[in-house]
């Protein structure tokens, strides 16, 4: 158990400790909607490789085109997370909780269609098909139950991948994400979100 839980600022959606870069890629969401949904996403800027700026950089509209061949394609792209998980641990957040960001692009979840207007985005830095961290996994979990107790909509057992909203378009956070361990990181909280 963690002697330091995360904590959910209502008032401004930042959660307390994380590293804050603020992102343009974000606006309302639609009257009376609440978050209902967490979205876990894997990301790595070049592909296969980590640390460095370009995710940042991604997420606040200043990716260099020509850094990187990778980089050309993407660029001109508007997106956003609400969080992003580093390799270290380290928890980056781009979006306050209350907003839209812009992650899960078009999408469907139980037939409900525009999931950036019910969700929240939460990035790990990896790839489809390398070992997450255990850190990242614990910092996920720790956020996953600060989320659920802060949002009244939100249950452990409403955190699924972004391949899950959008099948055959996206497949992250692919095949090396062990949704077994995460699932009973997250049980081990439960008497907290009682």
């Amino acid at each position: 158990m963690h002697a330091t839980p995360l904590r959910i600022d209502v008032s401004t959606g930042l959660v307390q400790g994380a590293r804050y870069v603020h992102s343009p890629n974000a606006d309302e969401r639609p009257p009376g909607i609440e978050p209902e949904l967490i979205i876990v996403h894997g990301i790595s800027l070049p592909p296969g490789q980590y640390g460095g700026p370009w995710i940042d950089r991604l997420f606040t509209n200043s990716l260099p085109a020509d850094a990187h061949p990778y980089f050309a394609a993407i660029a001109s792209l508007r997106v956003s997370a609400h969080a992003l998980i580093r390799r270290d641990g380290e928890l980056v957040q781009y979006v306050p909780f209350h907003l839209r960001a812009w992650h899960a692009g078009v999408s469907s979840w139980c037939g409900r269609e525009r999931c950036n207007d019910y969700s929240i985005g939460i990035e790990l830095e990896g790839t489809d098909d390398q070992p997450y961290e255990p850190v990242q996994y614990r910092k996920l979990a720790d956020l996953i139950v600060a989320l659920c107790r802060t949002y009244a909509a939100l249950r452990p057992n409403r955190v699924v991948g972004h391949s899950d909203v959008a099948p055959g378009r996206k497949t992250d956070p692919g095949p090396a994400f062990d949704w077994v361990r995460l699932r009973a990181m997250v049980r081990t909280y439960e008497g907290l979100l009682a």
